[in-house]
């Protein structure tokens, strides 16, 4: 990541057909495009499942949710799921007080996340 860049998300591939997209720095309304781009593409052909690691993500304001509460939408109407893993305390912290911790589904690692859709 460049001093310029507010965010990277990069792919990791994984042994079966979940996509995990890895996030570094902070999601906001300036940065969400980026991961919303970056799920359009593994999501892409009518995938239904994902996985975003969040482990390395330092803040998340209402544009982030608001991205997480449109892939859950569009995930869960193809038959599948968002699940988010490694989720950061200040990250938790957000989730819980706009209670969307009970929405989304939040895995330690992204081994459970993607162990969860079996």
């Amino acid at each position: 990541m460049t001093d310029d860049e507010i965010l990277t998300v990069s792919r990791a591939d994984t042994t079966g057909s979940v996509p995990v997209l890895a996030a570094v720095g902070e999601i906001d309304h300036d940065s969400r495009d980026i991961l919303r781009e970056a799920a359009d593409l593994a999501l892409r052909d009518g995938g239904s499942r994902l996985v975003i690691d969040l482990g390395d993500v330092s803040f998340c304001d209402s544009g982030g949710l608001g991205l997480f509460l449109e892939l859950h939408r569009l995930t869960t109407a193809r038959g599948g799921a968002l699940r988010l893993a490694r989720v950061p305390p200040p990250v938790q912290l957000v989730l819980g007080a706009t209670n969307l911790d009970r929405l989304l589904h939040l895995e330690p690692t992204v081994e459970d996340a993607v162990r969860a859709f079996r």
